[in-house]
């Protein structure tokens, strides 16, 4: 189950590895010193490049494993030696004090002789990480983010700014940066409409009571990249108000939170001057680390040192986690385009109320009613946040994360080992920073008096039918660059005494342009089917075909899901295995369709992970519940491999999405000339019109 990839990460994730993108310092925006703004939480000690202890013993008396700096004589810094045997910084080590922190980094022994620090030669702000450990030049590129901010100090410990009641200190938008594009660009930047029929004729005297019709929708690409070495207003994109909601409890103490910072060091790197950030951190509390503050060069700062700040301790409440977070988007005073929640938690809510019983009822008590669906009068959705929600290693709830992510319009993703933390927070931000439809909905109407519409197959968006079936309709919400969606659409088809034709349907589209701001109505397309009076050798289309193997796929994991929850593993993996064998046999797999190559993949996966009890507990259930995610929303989870250029699990990744894993790829290789290159899959094979 696992790659040659998924190890190489892991290993410089055990081994501490520290990444400092110096190599990409050239496309980077210049500051008025010449530095540049790239820069991650813990910068390595003199070179640019990926640091790799062979023996953490034997490095660890030579590096300060706090800081990962070195600890030789002579550099001017003061090094304290434990009682343990373990030596640090003098520096780093009373800042872990401060926090409380009396156990050794390494050994986790108890100190009973802790340091303490005078007023001479005062270190960095307290209560803070130190921001250049190494002692690097301030002139030095890689130092503009993480230059401290000046501040009075003093001997004794800083006690934590109070939080405000309303979250309505939001930094101000600027309206320079609000992008537009001139009606003539917006004409070659539509969503596209495509309809296909499961064959395209149907003998005239004959009648088809379940005939299958596929609505196809592609959003339009991007101008280009996305990332803060763009100019936004070169590269026109929605700025984004992103939440991050971190778990920050006892268990996520040693690589699980130096990684966690690790790639939130990477989220703020790669956010724009117009976009917000907000950063909460729940234990058996919660509390608003950052506000709403845009990622300019000093706001990447601050974040940066809010971040690095943190300490793990305590239980795990997610729901006052997520309270807070909501609060934040309520209480804005100015709102960007696309906002959106991370969550990430690696265990079960210990405060939630009634106990830890697993119903759903209990999940809905950890998402507050902001980020939910509000109906208007006019029928439509009103604004909501979507909470997209990462389940972290083996112990965490993901029965809770992905009903929160499913009620509030977001994904859950699964990540199983450390090390893909943020290649899993680079896939969903290359998606949030390439937002360029909002609040699509599909309408389809029946023409034809005796054409009644059956079903409208549309996953987890909201859709309706009219009661006599003769229209309905899907809220599609908000769509990445180039990402698609496919509904499938069943009707039946009456005799045919008088044309060669018949009429169907009328599908429309509208939906708001983010960049203009404009509502845009699409021309109707007409669905109709040919009615010759004979029809021999009909071709199944296999568009039609691929999207119905999806939904029946999706309808295996719910079944074996269920089937593994009452405790009946091997029904569970019997019913997968029979959907595999019915998709080997459809058009689609014998012409080997992309899709249903990765399908079988995912389904086999999943067998694995039933394989025992304690195999589904640690990994089956969320595997399962996050590949639902993707394929119910039709949008790009992070699960076992799925991440990986070589794994067949790859779905629905969008070029933005593909750009951002390859920078958080390349990264932990130390750059650009140690890409590992990430195929992109839309989603699986782009239906072509015939």
């Amino acid at each position: 189950m696992g790659t040659k990839w998924r190890k190489l990460k892991s290993t410089l994730a055990s081994n501490l590895c520290v990444y400092v993108p110096t190599a990409d310092i050239h496309d980077s925006p210049q500051h008025s010193d010449g530095s540049s703004g790239a820069a991650l939480l813990s910068p390595a000690p003199a070179s640019p490049r990926l640091r790799l202890s062979k023996s953490f013993n034997r490095s660890s008396k030579k590096t300060c494993t706090i800081c990962l700096a070195s600890m030789k004589r002579g550099e001017g810094q003061a090094i304290f030696t434990a009682e343990c045997s373990h030596s640090f910084h003098f520096q780093c080590i009373t800042s872990n004090i401060k926090h409380g922190n009396q156990i050794c980094p390494v050994c986790r022994s108890k100190w009973k002789e802790v340091p303490l620090q005078g007023s001479t030669n005062p270190g960095p702000p307290l209560g803070r990480t130190r921001i250049n450990p190494a002692n690097w030049s301030h002139n030095n590129p890689v130092m503009t983010l993480l230059r401290p901010i000046p501040a009075r100090h003093a001997a004794a410990p800083i006690p934590p700014t109070p939080e405000p009641t309303v979250f309505n200190d939001d930094e101000p938008l600027d309206v320079k940066l609000t992008n537009k594009t001139s009606s003539e660009d917006a004409n070659f930047k539509r969503v596209l409409v495509k309809t296909y029929t499961e064959v395209q004729a149907v003998p005239r005297f004959s009648s088809v009571n379940d005939f299958t019709v596929l609505i196809h929708l592609k959003a339009p690409a991007s101008v280009s990249g996305v990332g803060p070495t763009f100019n936004l207003n070169q590269t026109p994109r929605a700025p984004v108000d992103l939440v991050t909601v971190l778990d920050i409890s006892g268990s996520m103490a040693g690589t699980k939170l130096a990684l966690l910072k690790r790639a939130m060091g990477f989220v703020i790197q790669n956010l724009g001057p117009a976009d917000r950030l907000a950063v909460i951190a729940f234990s058996s509390t919660a509390r608003r680390l950052f506000p709403l503050r845009k990622m300019s060069d000093m706001g990447k700062q601050r974040a940066l040192q809010a971040v690095n700040s943190v300490v793990a301790s305590g239980g795990t409440n997610i729901a006052e986690g997520l309270r807070k977070g909501a609060k934040v988007m309520e209480d804005r005073r100015e709102s960007n385009p696309v906002a959106s929640i991370i969550l990430l938690s690696d265990g079960q809510d210990t405060y939630i109320a009634n106990g830890n019983q697993k119903n759903e009822s209990n999940h809905e008590l950890l998402l507050p009613q902001s980020t939910r669906s509000k109906q208007c009068d006019d029928g439509n959705l009103g604004v909501k946040v979507p909470v997209h929600a990462f389940g972290f290693g083996a112990d965490h709830d993901a029965c809770s994360l992905h009903s929160v992510s499913e009620i509030s319009g977001g994904t859950f993703s699964f990540i199983e080992t450390e090390s893909m933390i943020q290649d899993a927070f680079a896939q969903c931000i290359g998606g949030l920073l390439s937002v360029v439809v909002k609040d699509a909905r599909v309408v389809i109407e029946s023409v034809n008096a005796n054409v009644v519409i059956g079903s409208l197959k549309a996953g987890s968006y909201k859709n309706q039918l009219v009661a006599d079936g003769k229209s309905g309709s899907t809220d599609v919400g908000d769509l990445y660059a180039d990402e698609e969606r496919d509904f499938l659409v069943s009707v039946n088809v009456p005799k045919e005494l008088t044309f060669n034709e018949t009429r169907l349907l009328q599908v429309k589209c509208c939906y708001a342009d983010v960049l203009t701001e404009e509502t845009v109505n699409l021309e109707s397309v007409n669905v109709g089917v040919k009615r010759p009076e004979n029809v021999s050798g009909e071709v199944v289309s296999v568009e039609v075909d691929r999207q119905k193997n999806r939904l029946q796929a999706a309808e295996a994991m719910v079944q074996a899901r269920a089937a593994a929850e009452e405790g009946d593993l091997a029904h569970a993996v019997s019913t997968l295995e029979n959907c595999r064998r019915v998709l080997s046999d459809t058009v689609s797999a014998k012409s080997g369709d992309r899709l249903c190559v990765a399908l079988d993949a995912e389904l086999k996966e999943m067998q694995e992970r039933m394989a025992s009890r304690q195999m589904y507990e640690a990994s089956g259930r969320a595997y399962i519940l996050s590949g639902l995610s993707s394929h119910s929303w039709q949008r790009a989870t992070a699960r076992g491999d799925s991440t990986d250029s070589s794994s067949l699990v790859q779905a629905y990744q969008t070029p933005s999405m593909v750009e951002l894993l390859t920078r958080s790829q390349a990264s932990f290789l130390g750059g650009p000339s140690g890409k590992h290159p990430v195929r992109p899959i839309w989603p699986f094979a782009s239906p072509k019109p015939r």
